[in-house]
């Protein structure tokens, strides 16, 4: 089954296209961002999961600049896959949260599957916007969410970050409005 969402930045003129697939063997992201974050970036993303919804592959690129690839192992070990280096720093993470997209908060609400009043806090291996020259290195940031009242509401907590938002899903696990940051465009 594949769903297809568009998001576009909710004060900006950026845009963002998302397949997400779900089939026997897990759930695979796939998408293309122009973002107005910080300067102009194109990006496009793909993360596969296994059947428990644990991330086992991220690739990232940014048009004319850096490029991520890493493989995990589901139970929290990575490695970069052009190389087959250990990623020690992303020890214990299970999901991934790229900045450019609410797509990837799709992977802990599928995974955790809280119930009302539940709530898990969780490291995950965070791929920022590129640094410097180029540089994009992952990095391990604790995140907290809380199943609320309602169908498909949960307060998100950047616990490294201080940033808290509540936000809503669908029946996919995927991002409806994301307050501040990203509002699902009403057609694909």
């Amino acid at each position: 089954m594949t769903t297809t969402v568009c998001w576009r930045e909710w004060d900006g003129e950026g845009r963002e296209h998302c397949a997400c697939r779900l089939d026997a063997a897990g759930l695979t992201l796939e998408g293309v961002v122009a973002v107005t974050q910080e300067g102009l970036h194109g990006v496009h993303y793909l993360v596969r999961t296994d059947a428990a919804f644990r991330t086992r592959e991220v690739r990232v690129a940014f048009v004319g600049g850096p490029t991520l690839h890493m493989e995990a192992d589901g139970e929290g070990g990575w490695r970069d896959a052009a190389g087959g280096h250990p990623l020690p720093d992303l020890q214990g993470c299970i999901d991934v949260d790229i900045r450019v997209t609410p797509a990837t908060n799709t992977l802990p609400i599928r995974r955790l599957g809280l119930a009302v009043g539940d709530s898990r806090d969780i490291a995950v291996a965070y791929v920022p916007l590129p640094q410097g020259a180029g540089d994009l290195r992952p990095r391990r940031v604790m995140q907290r969410y809380t199943r609320l009242d309602g169908p498909g509401r949960y307060r998100y907590e950047g616990l490294d970050s201080g940033f808290v938002a509540e936000i809503e899903v669908d029946a996919a696990g995927l991002v409806l409005d994301y307050p501040g940051v990203f509002r699902r465009s009403r057609r694909p």
